[in-house]
C-alpha cells in the first residue's frame, strides 16, 4: 500500500484502517466511505501487520458489494487478492458446503433452490399433504420456512403451542425438508443453516476454520439477521478479531429478518471493541444531510452520529404537493425536462417510491413526456421464464433427483404427460421416500400407467439420459446450447408468434454466451463446469430487466439503498403511504420507516424532490392524506415549497415561481376553487377532454369527488 493511499483518509478512516489488532465497530454513515476503509484494512493487515491474506475473511450482502471489494483490495494486494475469502454470506457459505459435502449429508453435485422453485416445490408439498393451497399459500409457508432457517430453527426445534396454524406449517416445513434432503436441494436460507449445523456438529472442523481466519470483516452489519450473526460468532469464537462496519440508522430489511440489534449488542459480545464513527459525508449537499439529521435523530436508542459535509450547501429541498396523484406525477418530468436543460442526464435521476403500486401513474406520465425510463431492479435474467426452463434440463442432468427441475420440465415442451400422471409420481415418490426421477422408473417397472402415459415418460427420461451422454465430453457453452436445441424448447418458443416469442429466443441465445464466458469463482473449489455454472445462476442476482441507455431509474425505497444519484424524486410523501400505515400502531415499524426515509433522502447527491398528493387512488379506490410526518420533522430552513397546497390561499400559490404547467379543461384548471348548483363548493383535482366533451373531476367540500361535465360547473 502506497503512502499515498493512506494520506488520503481523513482522520476516522485513518483510524479505522491503521488500528492495531482488535476488534472494531465502524459506524459508517451515508457516503461516508466505508469500502474505502474495509479494503484499505484488509491491505494494512497484510502489508503492515503481516497477517496472510487466507487468514482474512471478508463478507457483505450483495454480489455487486462484494465484487467492488475484491477488485478493489487486488488494485492494493496484487493477484493474491483474487483467491481471498471474500464474498456474501450465502456466496461463502455454499463454498463451505461444496468443500464439506460429505460431512453435510449432501448429494456431491447438491443444487440450490432458488426462490421461484422453492415456492413451486412448496405447492407440490402442500398438496401432497392433502392440504388446500388457498388456505395455505405456498408464499406464506415459504415466509414462514425461511423466517424459521433464518433464526437457525428445524421442524423438530419447533411446537405449535396448540395452534393449529401453526401446526400444519410445522408439517409442511418437515415435508418440505424430507423432499429437498431426497432431492439433494438446498436453499438460500438453508446454505448458512447448513453451515452452522456443520461447524456445530463437528468441533474439529470447526476448530480448523477458528484457527484460519483471524481476522473477520463483516459489512452491511445492520442488515445480519439472527443465523448471520450466529454464524460471525461462532466462527470468531477461537479468538480471531472482527472488524464489523455498519450504520444504524439504515437499518430498513427488518421485515426480512435483520436484527439492528445485532449492530446494538456487538460491543457486548466482542470485548475490549474499539468505536470509530465515520461522519464525514462526500456525497450530499449541506441542506440534504441537515434535514436527513435532523429527521433521523426522532429515533430513539440510536448509538449516535451527525453526518456534515465540507462541500457546498446547495439548494435547499424542494417539496411539492399534488392535488392527486396524477398532478403529483406531472410535476416530476417537468423538472426532469428544466433539469436536462441544465446539462443533466436522464441516467443522473432516480425516482423514489415506497411501493411498488405507484410507479404505474409515474411511468404513465414519463411515457406521455417521452421521458425515456427504466424500472431498476426488475425482472432479471435468470429468473425469465424461457431461462429457467432451460437451466431445468441443465440441472436435471446434473442431478436426477432434482425434484424442482423434474417438475418443471417433464411436461415443457407438452409431451402429453398430464396432472394425472404427475400427482401419481409425487405420490409415489412421497410413500417410498424416493425422488421423482426414481418414482417414474418404479412406476415404469410396475407398469402401472396407461401405454400412451408410460411411452410418453419414458421417452422423457431417455431425453434426460441422452442429452447428459451427448454432452458428457463438450465445453459447457456447446453443452447448454446443445440442451437448448435438443431438448424441444427452441422449437417451443419459435410457436410464440411475435416480439415476444423472438425475445424469448434472443434469450436463450444470450444464455449460451453467458456459459461461453462463465469461469468458475474461488468459491466453486474443484466442481465441474456444469454444476458451477448452475450455482452461479441460482447466487448471481443477474442483470436487471429495461433500456441500457440513457434513462431515468425508478425504484423503491428499499432497492435504492447503496446507489446514489445526482438528482432523486422521493414521491408519495404522505401519511399512510410513508410512513406506511400499518407502522401507525407500532413504534419499532416508525422507527424503520423513518430510517428508510433517511436512507432515500441520502441517496440524494444534488438535488432533492419530495412530493406528496392530497388525494391518490391506489388498490382501486381513492384515499385522502395529509403530508407526511416525514416532512414536519425537517427545519423549515431546509425545505423550499414548490407550490402551497390547496389549504392555502390561491394568492399565494400565483406567487410561486416554482408552478409548473397543470392540464386545463376550457375555463377551467386543476386546483381552481369551482361551485356547482347541487354540490356546492369544490377543488378541481383532474381535468379530461376539450370543447362540449370537456370533463372534471372535482373534490367537493360536502359530498366527496365527483367527475362532471365541465359545463355543469362554475369557477
Amino acid at each position: 500500500m502506497t503512502n499515498e493511499w493512506i494520506t488520503s483518509l481523513n482522520q476516522a478512516q485513518h483510524d479505522a484502517v491503521t488500528a492495531p489488532l482488535c476488534n472494531q465497530l465502524v459506524l459508517a454513515g451515508a457516503g461516508s466511505g466505508k469500502t474505502r476503509v474495509l479494503t484499505a484494512r484488509i491491505a494494512w493487515l497484510v502489508e503492515q501487520l503481516s497477517l496472510s491474506p487466507f487468514s482474512i475473511l471478508a463478507v457483505t450482502f450483495t454480489n455487486k458489494a462484494s465484487n467492488e471489494m475484491r477488485e478493489r483490495v487486488v488494485q492494493l494486494l496484487g493477484p493474491v487478492a483474487r483467491n481471498m475469502w471474500i464474498g456474501t454470506f450465502h456466496g461463502l457459505a455454499h463454498r463451505l458446503l461444496r468443500m464439506h459435502w460429505r460431512e453435510a449429508n449432501l448429494p456431491e453435485h447438491f443444487q440450490i433452490l432458488d426462490s421461484d422453485d422453492q415456492q413451486r416445490l412448496l405447492k407440490r408439498v402442500i398438496q401432497s399433504l392433502g392440504l388446500d393451497d388457498e388456505r395455505w399459500p405456498p408464499k406464506q409457508a415459504q415466509w414462514f420456512i425461511n423466517a424459521k432457517k433464518d433464526e437457525g430453527l428445524l421442524p423438530q426445534h419447533l411446537s405449535d403451542h396448540g395452534d393449529v396454524t401453526t401446526r400444519n406449517y410445522i408439517r409442511i416445513y418437515q415435508a418440505y425438508e424430507e423432499m429437498c434432503a431426497r432431492g439433494g436441494l438446498v436453499d438460500f436460507a438453508g446454505l448458512l443453516q447448513k453451515v452452522h449445523a456443520l461447524w456445530l456438529s463437528n468441533p474439529e472442523m470447526l476448530q480448523h476454520y477458528q484457527d484460519r481466519f483471524r481476522y473477520i470483516l463483516v459489512d452491511e452489519f445492520q442488515d445480519t439477521n439472527a443465523i448471520q450473526y450466529a454464524w460471525i460468532r461462532l466462527l470468531a469464537g477461537g479468538g480471531s478479531h472482527v472488524m464489523i462496519v455498519g450504520d444504524d440508522d439504515q437499518s430498513i430489511y427488518g421485515w426480512r429478518g435483520a436484527k439492528i440489534e445485532n449492530i446494538l449488542r456487538f460491543n457486548r459480545d466482542f470485548p475490549d471493541c474499539q468505536t470509530v464513527r465515520l461522519e464525514q459525508n462526500y456525497r450530499s449537499t449541506g441542506h440534504i444531510l441537515a434535514a436527513a439529521n435532523a429527521l433521523i435523530s426522532r429515533n430513539m436508542g440510536r448509538m449516535g452520529k451527525n453526518l456534515w459535509t465540507a462541500d457546498a450547501e446547495g439548494q435547499p429541498i424542494t417539496v411539492y404537493a399534488g392535488f392527486n396523484d396524477l398532478d403529483e406525477a406531472r410535476f416530476v418530468p417537468h423538472r426532469i425536462r428544466e433539469s436536462q436543460q441544465q446539462g443533466f442526464q436522464l441516467s443522473n435521476i432516480a425516482i423514489l417510491y415506497r411501493s411498488n403500486a405507484q410507479s404505474r401513474v409515474l411511468e404513465e406520465t414519463l411515457m406521455q413526456s417521452g421521458v425515456s425510463y427504466r424500472v431498476y431492479g426488475g425482472l432479471r435474467f435468470f429468473e425469465r421464464a424461457e431461462i429457467r426452463d432451460a437451466l431445468g434440463y441443465l440441472r436435471l442432468i446434473a442431478n436426477r433427483d432434482d425434484a424442482a427441475a423434474f417438475e418443471r420440465v417433464i411436461n415443457t415442451p407438452v409431451r402429453g404427460l398430464g396432472d394425472r400422471t404427475v400427482d401419481m409420481l409425487r405420490e409415489h415418490a412421497r410413500s417410498k421416500n424416493i425422488s421423482l426421477w426414481a418414482a417414474s422408473q418404479f412406476i415404469l417397472e410396475e407398469k402401472i400407467l396407461p401405454a400412451r402415459a408410460a411411452n410418453a415418460l419414458q421417452l422423457f427420461l431417455n431425453l434426460i439420459d441422452t442429452l447428459a451422454t451427448d454432452t458428457a465430453d463438450l465445453p459447457l457453452h456447446e453443452q447448454v446450447e446443445h440442451v437448448i436445441q435438443n431438448s424441444g424448447l427452441i422449437e417451443h418458443f419459435r410457436k410464440e408468434k411475435g416480439e415476444r416469442g423472438q425475445t424469448r429466443l434472443d434469450n436463450l441465445e444470450e444464455l449460451v454466451n453467458a456459459a461461453r464466458e462463465f469461469t468458475p469463482n474461488q468459491s466453486m473449489p474443484d466442481m465441474q463446469p456444469l454444476p458451477a455454472f448452475l450455482a452461479c445462476s441460482a447466487l448471481e442476482s443477474g442483470d436487471t430487466e429495461g433500456s441500457t441507455g440513457d434513462a431515468v431509474k425508478l425504484m423503491t425505497l428499499h432497492s435504492a439503498k447503496g446507489l446514489e444519484f445526482p438528482i432523486v424524486f422521493l414521491c408519495g410523501c404522505e401519511e399512510g403511504l410513508f410512513p406506511h400505515h400499518m407502522t401507525k400502531d407500532d413504534p419499532k415499524g416508525l422507527e424503520e420507516e423513518r430510517r428508510l426515509c433517511y436512507v432515500g433522502m441520502t441517496r440524494a447527491m444534488q438535488k432533492l424532490y419530495m412530493t406528496w398528493a392530497e388525494s391518490r387512488r391506489l388498490h382501486g379506490r381513492e384515499t385522502y392524506h395529509r403530508a407526511s410526518r416525514f416532512l414536519g420533522e425537517i427545519p423549515e430552513k431546509h425545505l423550499h415549497q414548490a407550490r402551497i397546497t390547496t389549504r392555502i390561499a390561491r394568492t399565494e400559490n400565483k406567487k410561486s415561481s416554482w408552478n409548473s404547467p397543470v392540464p386545463e379543461s376550457g375555463h377551467l384548471r386543476i386546483g381552481q376553487q369551482v361551485t356547482h348548483k347541487k354540490f356546492g363548493s369544490g377543488i378541481v383535482l383532474q381535468c379530461e377532454g376539450l370543447g362540449e366533451h370537456a370533463r372534471v373531476q372535482v373534490k367537493f367540500e360536502r359530498d366527496g369527488t365527483k367527475w362532471l361535465i365541465a359545463s355543469f360547473v362554475e369557477a
